[in-house]
């Protein structure tokens, strides 16, 4: 029995992208992990109730704000406790989500000006994944989930 890996559909290239394109990762591992119906793609903004394409938005504290002004955390909160919830349903305990994404990013997040500067954080859905147990990693550190998957 192999376990299951939450994915970004984005990382799929499904173009579920505020700019409604996606971002695939080119690897045979992923294909495998395809075949063998280990990934569980999500796209936390998606399953939120935003729309593609949307405005680009950016974490600003414990908000999520479009470039317009918008208030989006809602959305963003809902799609991240949707995302918990396939977690738990299929017992997934590793996340393999986009990086800087205000709802995916692990690591780095946009810094909340839209002036494409990055800072260390974590996304919407990175975090509340995180609270309750299940590792994240991102297109950056693909490797490490490889590693802990051979274990």
């Amino acid at each position: 029995m192999h376990d299951k890996i939450l994915i970004s559909g984005c990382l799929l290239g499904q173009k579920v992208r505020y700019d409604g394109k996606g971002k695939a990762i080119q690897s045979d591992l992923l294909k495998q992990w395809q075949q063998e119906q280990r990934l569980i793609s999500v796209c936390p903004e998606v399953i939120g109730g935003l729309p593609v394409p949307r405005a680009p938005a950016e974490r600003q504290g414990q908000k999520v704000m479009t470039n317009d002004g918008d208030d989006v955390t809602q959305a963003f909160v809902s799609g991240a406790e949707q995302a918990l919830a396939l977690c738990k349903q299929h017992h997934i305990r590793f996340a393999l989500l986009k990086e800087s994404s205000p709802s995916c990013g692990s690591n780095t997040i946009y810094d909340g000006t839209f002036s494409d500067r990055k800072i260390n954080g974590q996304g919407i859905c990175s975090q509340l994944l995180q609270q309750h147990g299940i590792q994240v990693f991102s297109e950056l550190t693909i490797n490490q989930l490889v590693e802990l998957l051979d274990k």
